[in-house]
């Protein structure tokens, strides 16, 4: 009824009684129907606005205006969108409808002509005024209604879209505007010339404009009838026999019936050659055809041959995407679409480059690891589009059956083959780049490993000889470029990951944020909120606030929702104060998006003894990590909390152990370790945590606290120790120092031995940063207290 439905074909009804209208009623947007008055008409509003308006005016006064879109297309339609003349129409019954909305039934009125709108929201609104009718009397009037009541009526005689009632109806009308009103709403006219006679307000010019249509309808129901009857008389029996019969049998073709089991065969032996399968294949596909053709009619397993011939016939088993090998172009579609991340782009036009020269290449299996939000799955299309290859996309997160990737054995009632042949066979091409998306969220259980199932798929010393198990014939994976993503490279099984290029992609630094919200991200959600031709301007300041004071994430999902929250409240105040284009400030913040939810924390939760500041990677890319540590009386305990699993657990010990064994180096009371338990405590504790890299930060805790000395503020630390003093290196160094970076953290310490991991950070992004390298644990301790060390 509203923006989704128009009304139903309209019932009978009779001549609605005069009645007053207020001066403002609710609009109801029609599309594809206009709606007259005398008629009692179903119709179903489906979306929530068109709900909530009949809601208020089926409590209200049941009074509200239809009025038709000019463009059916339009998914909501404005005031912009509508005509300016419409149909007062009364509510008789509202019936719920859980599947389609709401049905309901309403009678028409009289013909209301909107001056001008007083509110869009939640629904629109206007103000109405209705014409009074010209006279509708005279010897004219009354010849012109008979005339257009007989015509009417033997006009519907031969259409199959007017029901009895209507014509009886018509037989009793004697008003000559009801009667317009009733034919026009039944004679099938073009959305255009209904409307047209809507707005037409004199009854003598309707009733000439439908007499004038029902004559030239009759004559043209005249001539087809002669037109019939000579193309019959021309036409032999056997001819017609001839026609009838191609044209049926064109018919059970689409519907996959045939005259014959022979004509089945022909068909499907056709299209197996047409595909271009390989020679092994053609033996095994001729082999089920003649399995086929000695099937009776109607056998089940003529149906499980037939599915399996079908699927052979419809693979892509020749058929490739031309490539784009021009690196210029592949450059600027990469460069277009995404920001930064150089050593990705560069892999890229490696293997395009390679393959322009060398003309056939096996594609490379990429995995691109990194923290939500950071552009993976997106970084694939983007790659298609440079390359002028098809995407094809599979999502593994949660993937528990092996079937779903090699497909079922036939002997099983609804097999199908797994989704790597279901998805080239969608794209058509046997050359397209395929994205395993999520592949470190594989599960497995009692219905196999898929993870297993997916070497096969990966393995360029295999993949060009791939069997599903519903084909079991092999198919060539080896010219589809695979790209797996992850969040996080430790959950993907080794065997798997060893077959995998590993590309990492960190998370953004605020520089990065700030120049891709300017660049991708605002500029999309002006345009998806309806600001480009007023397009607001944001400061740099104000974008800065929004990325450190109202997100903390390694990519940039929730960024994008904030700027579109911003270009939404700025689309309201234009429409409502219809102002110019609005300018964001950073004062201008708090009015559109609340409070600042993240402030600093580091200097305020380092400033008492027995908190450090450790770094840490997650799924979520690097975060950092508060260590804290107290003592109480008691007997030597060592209690640790916060989700800990084993090996921090250990890590911890070792470190009590090692400030145990240079207490008096450290000016520390040794009796302290008996006559006190240490409790080590890891906030967030809803989120677990393991691995060796925190021993640093748990050393610098435990001496904070021991000796009463506060660790500086702008210091942060990773890195594994050992019983002998000895920082060991550790993995993620490059996400760790980004999360630094993000925090606010002036001073990084990081073992020796990863100084190598530095090279892959670009200087810009790590100019504010002082990185300092360590060795033993006794040069952290200067670090984080000078003069503590021996």
């Amino acid at each position: 009824m509203s923006e989704e439905r128009g009304p139903e074909r309209p019932a009978p009804g009779v001549p609605a009684q005069p009645v007053k209208l207020p001066p403002e009623l609710p609009v109801l947007p029609l599309r594809n129907t206009v709606l007259f008055p005398a008629l009692v008409t179903p119709m179903v509003a489906t979306t929530e606005r068109a709900q909530r308006l009949v809601d208020d005016a089926a409590n209200g006064g049941r009074l509200l205006v239809a009025v038709t879109a000019r463009d059916e297309n339009v998914e909501t339609p404005g005031p912009d969108d509508l005509y300016r003349v419409g149909t007062a129409v009364r509510i008789l019954r509202v019936v719920p409808n859980q599947e389609n909305g709401q049905r309901i039934w309403v009678q028409g009125l009289c013909r209301v002509e909107l001056k001008e709108y007083t509110r869009d929201e939640p629904y629109l609104e206007a103000r109405i005024r209705a014409p009074e009718p010209k006279s509708a009397e005279g010897v004219e009037i009354e010849a012109l209604y008979r005339n257009v009541g007989r015509m009417f009526l033997q006009f519907a005689e031969g259409a199959s879209n007017v029901s009895e009632p209507v014509t009886s109806m018509v037989e009793r009308l004697e008003d000559p505007a009801a009667l317009s009103d009733v034919v026009a709403s039944n004679l099938g006219l073009p959305l255009a010339e209904r409307q047209r006679l809507l707005e037409t307000n004199d009854v003598r010019a309707r009733l000439e404009y439908l007499s004038e249509h029902l004559a030239r309808e009759q004559e043209v129901r005249r001539l087809e009838e002669e037109i019939r009857e000579q193309v019959q008389e021309e036409l032999s029996r056997s001819q017609r026999e001839y026609v009838l019969r191609e044209q049926a049998r064109a018919i059970r073709r689409q519907l996959g019936e045939y005259d014959s089991p022979e004509e089945q065969v022909d068909d499907l032996r056709q299209r197996i050659e047409e595909a271009g399968v390989p020679t092994e294949v053609r033996e095994i596909a001729e082999r089920e055809l003649g399995r086929l053709a000695a099937q009776p009619p109607g056998a089940i397993e003529a149906g499980t041959i037939r599915t399996y011939l079908e699927w052979i016939a419809d693979l892509p088993w020749a058929r490739e995407s031309e490539d784009s090998l021009d690196v210029a172009r592949a450059r600027e579609v990469l460069d277009e679409d995404h920001y930064d991340i150089e050593k990705v782009k560069e892999r890229i036009l490696e293997f395009i480059a390679v393959l322009k020269l060398k003309g056939d290449l096996r594609g490379p299996i990429l995995c691109f690891v990194g923290p939500p939000g950071t552009g993976k799955t997106s970084l694939g299309r983007s790659i298609a589009r440079s390359m002028g290859r098809q995407f094809a996309r599979m999502s593994l997160g949660g993937v528990r059956d092996e079937a779903e990737i090699r497909g079922h054995r036939r002997t099983y009632i609804g097999s199908l083959p797994g989704r790597v042949i279901q998805n080239l066979k969608r794209v058509g091409t046997r050359n397209p780049v395929f994205m395993l998306d999520e592949i470190d969220k594989l599960g497995n259980d009692f219905r196999g490993d898929p993870s297993s199932a997916l070497l096969e798929v990966l393995d360029p010393e295999q993949n060009h000889c791939f069997s599903d198990h519903y084909l079991e014939v092999p198919f060539d994976l080896s010219k589809v470029l695979f790209i797996a993503t992850a969040n996080v490279l430790d959950d993907i099984p080794p065997a798997l990951r060893d077959r995998m290029e590993v590309i990492e992609l960190p998370g953004y630094t605020e520089e990065d944020k700030l120049e891709i919200a300017r660049r991708y991200l605002l500029p999309r959600q002006i345009e998806q909120n309806g600001l480009k031709e007023r397009e607001p301007e944001i400061s740099d300041a104000a974008l800065r606030r929004v990325i450190s004071g109202y997100t903390h994430e390694a990519g940039l999902r929730n960024l994008e929702r904030e700027l579109g929250k911003i270009a939404r409240k700025l689309a309201r105040r234009l429409v409502e104060e219809e102002t110019d284009a609005p300018r964001v400030d950073l004062d201008d913040l708090h009015g559109l998006l609340g409070p600042v939810r993240f402030e600093p924390e580091v200097a305020g939760r380092v400033q008492i003894p027995g908190v450090s500041v450790g770094l840490a990677v997650t799924g979520a890319g690097g975060e950092i990590l508060f260590i804290e540590a107290t003592r109480m009386k008691g007997k030597g305990r060592l209690k640790i909390t916060g989700s800990v699993r084993d090996v921090m657990r250990e890590s911890a010990q070792t470190a009590v152990s090692w400030v145990r064994t240079r207490a008096g180096e450290l000016g520390i009371d040794s009796e302290l370790f008996g006559t006190s338990d240490i409790h080590i405590h890891l906030p967030a504790g809803a989120t677990p945590k393991d691995g060796p890299s925190a021993g640093v930060a748990i050393i610098t805790a435990l001496t904070s606290l021991l000796t009463e000395r506060s660790v500086p503020a702008d210091l942060a630390m990773t890195g594994e120790i050992t019983l002998r003093g000895k920082v060991l290196p550790v993995g993620g160094i490059k996400e760790k120092i980004l999360a630094a970076k993000r925090a606010g953290v002036g001073r990084v310490l990081i073992p020796q031995d990863n100084r190598k991991d530095l090279a892959e950070i670009p200087d810009e992004r790590v100019a504010d940063l002082d990185i300092l390298p360590v060795e033993r644990i006794e040069q952290v301790i200067e670090h984080a207290f000078p003069g503590q060390a021996a």
